[in-house]
This record gives structure tokens, sequence and C-alpha cells, in this order.
């Protein structure tokens, strides 16, 4: 895969004695060690509609390496999770655990997946009841939880509870476990970003299973990629007036997208990412993480990403 922006990192090559296999997902490349151990490099690989975009994001992968470490620090106490060090701004080591092929979607507003299904008539989506006369942005009563299986190739689908465990990816205990956690990690995500002036909108959670059985956090937790913010400030008038909210998250990409006529269906092509738009993605994923933590965003040499990460490894493996 190669990419039209230098200094982007679009696939990681490390190499260490303990590197036993590699997984490379949408957007991250994980190292899986002999040791029990896992490395989880942050590529600067964009994806929407389960496609990898042909471009990379300058900084991207940063970005959402050193929120997601942020995140995993401030939320330790809700949910046990894998991470265990940060040797390098692109890089997370933790536990190796069994993924649970679950992804626990977690809204509290009408939003993105969640408005388009119900603007096409639906009220149940994934075992939860939605009332009638609901707008797009209002808040929920309560938050919900809409899982969908985690493929490995494709697209994830939407499932319920009883479906999930009818077909047996995680007992009774692990649901209840992984739905409290969910729910602890929301609430958490939610007060932090009230803190800095933001709303959590909806998120995704992973889980998996450690080797002593317990269920940990797994992968990243409230980023621009997992998760979808709205300003808080003028909220409630721009819901009353029926404008669209204004947000922090990766919408605004798959919405440039879809205006582009492409929504990652067969036959369909990627519009031309200019380097204008590339930029603009880059200055959002950094507002986000700015806004989020309430520090200053300090970009990573660029020169050569992988010989960065490939040093910073050697020192600490």
């Amino acid at each position: 895969m190669t990419t039209l922006n230098p200094g982007t990192l679009m696939r990681s090559e490390l190499r260490h004695p303990l590197i036993e296999k590699v997984y490379r997902g949408k957007v991250r490349d994980v190292y899986t060690l002999t040791d029990g151990r896992i490395i989880l490099v942050a590529s600067d690989r964009i994806s929407a509609f389960d496609v990898v975009l042909p471009r990379g994001i300058p900084h991207k992968g940063q970005v959402l390496s050193q929120l997601s470490w942020h995140m995993l620090g401030r939320t330790a106490h809700v949910a046990p999770n894998w991470a265990t060090a940060q040797p390098d701004p692109n890089v997370v080591i933790g536990h190796a655990c069994d993924t649970v092929k679950v992804e626990m979607v977690v809204r509290g507003y009408l939003a993105g997946h969640a408005w388009r299904t119900y603007a096409e008539g639906k009220r149940m989506l994934c075992g939860a009841e939605l009332a009638d006369g609901l707008k797009e942005s209002d808040r929920l009563p309560e938050p919900i939880i809409t899982p969908s299986t985690k493929a490995d190739e494709g697209h994830d689908e939407d499932i319920t509870p009883d479906e999930i465990l009818a077909r047996g990816l995680c007992t009774h205990e692990e649901w209840d476990t992984m739905r409290r956690y969910a729910l602890a990690l929301f609430a958490e995500g939610s007060r932090m970003a009230e803190e800095r002036g933001l709303l959590l909108v909806d998120t995704k959670y992973e889980f998996g299973r450690a080797p002593d059985g317990r269920i940990l956090l797994i992968d990243e937790v409230h980023t621009p990629d997992s998760s979808r913010y709205f300003h808080a400030e003028g909220y409630a008038d721009r819901q009353a007036r029926g404008e669209r909210q204004k947000q922090l998250s990766k919408e605004f990409v798959r919405e440039w997208l879809i205006a582009g006529g492409f929504m990652g269906k067969e036959g369909q092509q990627v519009p031309a990412m200019d380097d204008a738009f590339v930029q603009s993605v880059t200055d959002r994923y950094v507002e986000l993480y700015e806004r989020i933590t309430g520090e200053r965003f300090v970009p990573a040499a660029t020169d050569d990403v992988n010989t960065r990460i490939q040093r910073a490894l050697d020192r600490s493996l």
C-alpha cells in the first residue's frame, strides 16, 4: 500500500525475536509476542465504510495512540484494560487477549447509524427499543447498547444480545460483565467530555479474555475513530432550531464520501482526496486530541516513522 503523503505510516515493518505473528487490521498493525504481550501500532491509514482509503492522514496514528493511552489510564479504575506501556507515540504494548467477537456500541444520542436506521422507520435497534417522535441528535432517555459482530473482514453487522448468546459469542457472565463495563465507561467518558465542553454521543468498546479468564477492555477507547462528540455549547439551541450539530468525529469523512457517491458498495469509487481535504482531516484529529485532553499536541518526527518505532521497541523490549 502506498501513500501520496510523505511522512505518513501506512504499514509498519517491525523486527524482534519475540514477535511470532502479525495481524494487520484496517488501521492498526498488531504484533503478538511469545511472552504473552502484544504490540499495537496505530498507522496513519484511515477507513470508512470498512474500506481503507488510499491516502494516509499525517499524525493520525499518533493522535489515536496517545489519546487512547491517555483514556486507558483515566478509565482503568472503571474497567481493567490490556495496556501496560507506550514506548513510542504510535505504539501501545499490553496483554494479549482472546478477542470477544462483539463490539459494544453505546449510544447516548440518536446519531449516525442509529439515526439512519431510525429515519428508515425502524424503532428496534439491536434489541433496544426507540420511542417515536425523536429527531436526529436528540439525547436518549438513557444510554443504550447496540452491539455488532466484530468481523475479521468485511462489514460488521448489528446483532441483539439474545443472538450473541445463542451463537455462543460469549457466555451470560461475560455479557453481563461487558455490559456493566461498557455503561460505566460511557458514563466516565461522558463526564470527562463534559469537563472539556464536549458531549460523548456514541462510542464502541471491545473486550478480550485474558489468560486468567478476566474480561479486559482492549484496543482503543474514546478516540475519534471509535467515538462521536458534539460541542456542548449551543447544543440545545441547535436542536431547537433543527440545525446540524457541531461535532468532532470521523463522521465528516463519511459524509464527504457519501457526497462523492461512495458508501463502500461494490463498483463505487473513492473520491479523490486532495491535499486540502487530507489536511482538514489531520486538523480535526488534532483538535479533538487537544479538546479532550486539555493538552497541546506535539507532533513526533515523521522523517522515518517505522525506524523511529523500531528504535523505541529495541530500547523497551
